[in-house]
This record gives structure tokens, C-alpha cells and sequence, in this order.
């Protein structure tokens, strides 16, 4: 896609922002070590290497030593040592902001997704079968030159109907008809949407077995308000590029004035950014848990007519709204009733020809990419068409495509081998709370009773999604595309007054991701992801354990993160800790925060521990209890020396290889301000706060990354 949009729906703490990667049964925390898992491991912890004459995707026994830098000492820079040589002679690719090792699985993906979607369009498929709308749809997309033969038409009515907007009810009507639910607050890498407004249909924070719709502050193209309001000399210069931008976006459409409409979009938007809410009070659950009558919406958000509104969207029957940032909401709405309607006429106009700049000529790809590619995040040329092909495809009919993945990619054995790691894990931590010195015993009953609920989907869910009611026409890019955009959105509508479904997924089988839902108290692990550098069944266990295992414990720890432990086992929004408990919890992520906070990713521009504190708590504390999985697995066996590295060292270098991954400096500078995730080589440096990395490593006061016993945050 030409723009970093982000489309995610459900609620989600990530692995990876969407934006950036473009990313098992329940268990009982007192369930012991599987015995096949035993048998596997007392073969593998011998005194000599395993047997297998299949050999590990990455080195002898599953890390690249090749890409360390033996020359840096752990203990000074522990992600240089694991990847320091990787880092000196990896460039990143032409067409991508980023590469690293989630990229890399991404492009497998991608590939096999080709080769699968391909099959398809070759197929003698049924007219409206699964495989030949996969097909057609791919086929569409990847016709150029039909798309330019029909240049502007497909999106005429839609821009004929915009220019005829006489009043601000029409106006209100037009905004309606352009709502999605493109947006999760729960996933900090998408949080905003280029619409008025966002919508979420998801469990109900106050009642988790209804689904609630909620409202969340939208409107804006670039990617945060900062990028509007910030005295950056970075972030004007993007300013300047963006007003011209648009300007040549409307010029392409043929439009008279484009620089003088282009100034006007631009201070609409801004005005749209001055009563945003920042990206960390985005993050206060409680604070955004507002439910508002239907009724109460003109009294306090006057200037939209919300009937109109409510009812161009298909939303006039619902009665009860929770709204994420009331005082945005509020603001927004006084916009539309206080801006010229020209402005938001050409705000509008502008907003449809972006959206649709995939399917349209190439002139107004080129364009969009020069901007939402080159300008916000760096990269050098556009991906190849028919990447963008399959992630089109992968948008509107997913789990069509995972379908075929898992069939093909997903064999039993990685599924049953997951399983027994997240067995031990589950376990690893049901032990660590038992432990927790600081915590008393009537907080430790509620964490253990919302562990044993928790729900685990390995590699694809258990049903699949229906795409029955979605119309594909072979050769009409824009409308296939517009097509599927209401068709997901109807089918969120359609949730709304029925019983949750807590079996749904909110990821599809061939995404290289991982999730948690605190409202469903469940994680997910699609079947891309089960593969090396994370999980390789040809590896040494400690490094599996290092990869995949810490993978699955970042996830599991999202339940007890800031945001997730404020959600019972039920997953509603409740409170379940001691004050006392609770204190010392807040004091502990503080710290984390502070060491996080010192951290300088860019010569301006620090981390923002606030900000990046859940995923920073999934890390230190999903990765601890990876480790204790491991040497739970050994049975009291001690790990062979492979290579001259220990267990415990083949561990921590297993963790550290899958965070290899190098930023251009315009997406690394978009992140940091409104990511939730800290850049990979803080997310591998989180070892510090671990005693066995010490040990592992012979780490030593004097040392960079070393800090006392009673620096290192232990949480978890």
C-alpha cells in the first residue's frame, strides 16, 4: 500500500505493530512436562549433537553464528555480539522501510501465498467458489492495464457524489458512508485511521459477553498528531512534502487550485490533530472506557448531524456507544459543523483518491508512494506489484488464503511440538506467581484462576470465515476492492446484538505475528510464524525455547501486562489486585519505563517508556519464563556444549538472533513516536534484567548493559 494505513480489527496486543511487520486449547498453569516432549529432549541433551540427519535452517544447531560479532563482549552490547557482523553487511532492500528476520518470513510467506493464489486463478473453479474469488481477485489487481484503461472512472460517482454535498446534513451523511472498523486501541500500531471516525466491535469492557461498538478518534493521513503539531524540524519538513503531496493528488484528478485546496486539507487536518489525544493517554483503558447513549451524541458532540451520521454508517439502530477519547470526539464533531464545506468537500475528495490509489493508474500509485513510501518511511522504491497483489488479496479474503497455507505449510508435527512448548511455559509461569514474594496470596488466586482460562490457538482457528456473500468480478480492481472493504465491515456490524464468538481469530495462518486478546483472556500463533528463525524441529530445544518460546511468552504475559491486568479472567475490565499489590506492580513497570526511557534509538529521539511499557513487560517477562520453560524441559539434565556455547547460551542467542532487524531513519523516527514496541535491538536488550544472562555470559560490573541485582526489574 502506497500509505502506512493499518487494518487490524479486534482487540490485540501484537508481537509487532501492523504497520511494521506487515505482521495455542486452554492450559492449566499446573500442567507437567509433556512426556513426548521428554522423550525429544533426552535425545537432543546427550553428550553429542541430535542425530537427525536433517540440519537446522540457521547454523549447526539453529543460530547463524556467522552474523555475530564475537569481537563485542555480551555484557557491552549483547545485540551487536549476536548480530553484529548480520548488521555490517545486510542492506535493507529497495522497496522496504525495514528488513530483519520477521521480514524475511514475510517474504516466504508472500511467496508460498503467490504460488497458492496462482493455483487458484489457474483452476477450472466453480463460478462464487472460495478459489476462483481468489483468483479473480488477484487476476484484477494485477491487470494494469485495464486499470489504466479506465482511469477515474471507477471512482466517479464517488467523487460526483461528494461535489453535490449542499448541507452540513450531507455532509454528515457523506462521513457515515466512509466509516470502516479499521481500528484497534488495544494494538498500539493501529490507533488511528484516515476516516473521521474509527469503529471497533468488540467485547463489551464492562460486560465481555456482548460485543460493544466502539468510537475512536480518526481523520488524519500522516501518522500521528505530531506529525502536525510538532516543532520538529524533521516533522515540518514532512509537513512541506505532504502539503505537496496533495496538492499533486488533486492535480492528477484534474481539479482546478490544487495548491490552494491542498493548504486548506492540510489545516483542516491539523485542526483535526489539535484535539487528538496523544498515543500514551490512548493507552489508559480506564480512562477510555465511556459508554454514551445513543441520544446523548448531539448534546455533547454537537456539529455533526449524528443521525445522519449514524445512519449513512448503518448504525441507526444501535443505542450505546463506547467512546474512546470523548474530548477528540467532541472536537472533530464541532469541525464539521464550524469548517467551510468546501474544505471538507476537498478534504473528502482527496481522502477517496488515496484510498483508492492502489487500484487506480499508476500515476496516482507513483505519487502516493512517493509520499507515504519515501517521505514517511524511507523506502527507496515501491514493492513489486504483485506483492502488493497478494496482500490485497490477503485483505479481503484471508482466511481463504490460510485455508490452502495450512493445507499445504502446516504439518501436525509443528502444531503438536508448539503445543508441548506452550504446555511448559503456561506451566513456567503458574511457578513464578507461585513465587512472587512480593505479591499476597488473594492476588495470586485471581492471576492463577485467569492463567487456567486462558484460550491458545496454534497455526489457524478452528472454523473458517465465510466469503460467500462477497461479490469478486474478474477485471474490477476498484470495485472488488471497495466490495470487500463494506464486506468486512457489514460482517463486524453484524456482530453486534449477537453472542460473542471467542473462538474468532483475529489474524490469518500465513502472518508472520503473534496476539493476545485481553478481552477474550486468549493468544494466538499463526502457522507463518512457526518457522526459523523462531521455531525449527531440525534445532537445538534451548534455541526454539529462545525463539518461539519467548514468542509464546511475550503473548501470555500480555494478559498481566499494564493494559492486560487490568482484565479478570472473564476478560472484563475489573479490578482484581490488593492496592497493596497493585502499588508495587505500577512500581515496577515504572522502572522498567525509566530504563527503557534512557534508551537513544535516534541522535533526537529517545524511547518512550511509557508508551512501549506493555510490550517491554511481554518481553522481560516473557522471555524469563521461556527460559524456566527450558530448563524445566531438561528434567534435571545438563544441556551438551554445542559449538563451544552452552544451553543457557544457545537460549539467550536464540532470543537475540530473531530481533536482527535494521530501520531506515523515517520509519524508525514514525515508530518511536507512536509505537507501542521498542525498536529490536532495546527488545533483545531486555536480557539485562535477567540473572541467568549474567551467568550465561559472565557479565561484570563495569560492564555497558550490566546493572545491580536490585536495578534488574523483575515483573512476573
Amino acid at each position: 500500500m502506497p500509505f502506512p494505513f493499518r487494518h487490524f480489527p479486534g482487540a490485540a496486543r501484537v508481537l509487532l505493530t501492523a504497520s511494521a511487520s506487515a505482521w495455542l486449547a486452554a492450559c492449566a498453569s499446573s500442567t507437567p512436562v509433556d512426556k513426548t516432549a521428554t522423550v525429544t529432549q533426552q535425545a537432543k541433551t546427550s553428550d553429542a549433537p541430535p542425530a537427525s540427519s536433517a540440519k537446522p535452517t540457521f547454523g549447526s544447531f539453529g543460530v547463524d553464528t556467522a552474523g555475530m560479532d564475537t569481537s563485542a563482549a555480551p555484557g557491552d552490547n549483547f545485540y551487536r555480539y549476536v548480530n553484529g557482523k548480520w548488521l555490517d553487511t545486510t542492506e535493507i532492500p529497495a522497496d522496504r522501510p525495514a528488513y530483519g528476520m520477521f521480514s524475511r518470513l514475510a517474504e516466504e510467506a508472500a511467496r508460498r501465498t503467490r504460488e497458492l493464489i496462482e493455483q487458484t486463478a489457474r483452476s477450472d473453479a466453480p463460478a462464487n467458489s472460495e478459489v476462483r474469488k481468489l483468483g479473480d481477485f488477484f487476476n484484477s489487481y494485477m491487470d494494469e492495464a485495464a486499470i489504466e484503461a479506465k482511469g477515474l472512472a471507477p471512482l466517479t460517482p464517488e467523487l460526483q457524489r461528494i461535489n453535490a454535498i449542499a448541507d452540513r446534513k450531507a455532509l454528515s451523511a457523506a462521513l457515515g458512508e466512509t466509516l470502516r472498523a479499521d481500528v484497534d486501541p488495544l494494538n498500539t500500531g493501529n490507533v488511528t485511521t484516515e476516516r473521521l471516525f474509527g469503529l471497533w466491535v468488540s467485547e463489551d469492557l464492562n460486560e465481555p459477553s456482548r460485543y460493544a461498538a466502539y468510537l475512536l478518534q480518526g481523520g488524519l493521513l500522516m501518522p500521528d498528531r505530531d506529525y502536525y503539531l510538532s516543532d520538529d524540524a524533521k516533522l515540518k519538513d514532512v509537513r512541506q512534502k505532504y502539503q505537496q503531496h496533495i496538492a499533486a493528488m488533486l492535480r492528477l484528478a484534474g481539479l482546478s487550485d490544487p495548491e490552494g485546496r491542498a493548504q486548506r486539507i492540510f489545516e483542516l487536518e491539523r485542526n483535526i490533530a489539535r484535539v487528538h489525544w496523544n498515543q500514551v493517554d490512548t493507552q489508559d483503558v480506564v480512562k477510555s472506557n465511556n459508554p454514551w447513549p445513543r441520544e446523548q451524541f448531539a448534546k455533547r458532540a454537537p456539529g455533526l448531524d449524528w443521525d445522519a451520521y449514524f445512519g449513512a454508517a448503518g448504525l441507526a439502530a444501535q443505542r450505546e456507544f463506547i467512546v474512546w477519547q470523548p474530548s477528540a470526539i467532541t472536537g472533530i464533531s464541532k469541525l464539521v459543523g464550524s469548517e467551510p464545506l468546501q474544505s471538507w468537500k476537498d478534504y473528502l475528495t482527496f481522502h477517496t483518491l488515496v484510498r483508492a490509489a492502489p487500484v487506480l493508474p499508476k500515476a496516482f500509485f507513483d505519487e502516493s508512494f512517493a509520499f507515504g513510501g519515501r517521505v514517511l518511511s524511507g523506502a527507496q522504491e515501491p514493492r513489486e506489484r504483485w506483492k502488493r497483489g497478494v496482500d490485497a488479496t490477503s485483505e479481503a479474503l484471508g482466511e481463504a488464503i490460510g485455508k490452502l497455507y495450512v493445507e499445504k505449510y502446516f504439518p501436525a508435527e509443528a502444531k503438536a511440538e508448539a503445543d508441548t512448548m506452550v504446555r511448559n511455559i503456561v506451566a513456567a509461569l503458574g511457578q513464578h506467581i507461585d513465587a512472587l514474594a512480593w505479591m499476597t496470596p488473594a492476588t495470586k488466586a485471581r492471576a492463577k484462576e485467569k492463567l487456567t482460562t486462558l484460550q491458545v490457538g496454534i497455526g489457524h482457528p478452528s472454523k473458517w470465515r465465510d466469503y460467500s456473500g462477497l461479490e469478486v468480478i474478474r477485471g474490477d480492481a476498484y470495485g472488488n476492492a471497495w466490495r470487500a472493504s463494506r464486506f468486512e465491515y457489514q460482517r463486524n456490524l453484524n456482530k453486534l446484538g449477537k453472542p460473542v464468538d471467542r473462538s474468532e481469530w483475529f489474524m490469518v495462518p500465513h502472518l508472520v505475528n503473534a496476539l493476545n486478546s485481553p478481552q477474550q483472556n486468549s493468544i494466538i500463533f499463526p502457522a507463518a510464524i512457526l518457522q526459523p528463525p523462531f521455531f525449527d524441529s531440525n534445532a537445538d530445544p534451548a534455541v526454539n525455547y529462545g525463539g518461539i518460546g519467548s514468542v509464546i511468552g511475550h503473548e501470555i504475559v500480555h494478559s498481566f501486562d499494564d493494559v492486560g491486568a487490568q482484565f479478570d479472567a472473564r476478560g472484563k475490565l475489573a479490578n482484581w489486585w490488593t492496592k497493596e499489590d497493585a502499588d508495587k506492580f505500577k512500581a515496577a513497570g515504572k522502572a522498567l519505563a525509566a530504563q527503557f526511557s534512557a534508551y537513544r534509538a535516534l541522535p533526537d529521539l529517545s524511547v518512550n517508556g511509557e508508551l512501549t511499557l506493555g510490550e517491554n513487560i511481554a518481553d522481560v517477562a516473557g522471555v524469563s519464563i521461556a527460559y524456566d520453560a527450558y530448563k524445566r524441559s531438561l528434567e534435571g539434565k545438563q544441556a551438551p556444549v554445542l559449538d563451544g556455547f552452552t544451553g543457557d547460551q544457545r537460549f539467550f542467542l536464540g532470543f537475540g538472533q530473531v530481533w536482527r532487524n535494521k530501520y531506515r531513519e523515517p520509519l524508525l523516527r514514525r515508530l518511536l513516536l507512536t509505537d507501542g514496541h521498542s525498536p529490536t535491538e532495546f527488545r533483545a536488550t531486555t536480557v539485562r534484567n535477567l540473572d541467568a544472562w549474567y551467568q550465561a555470559f559472565s557479565v561484570a560490573p563495569g560492564q555497558k548493559l550490566y546493572l545491580t541485582p536490585e536495578q534488574r526489574v523483575r515483573i512476573w
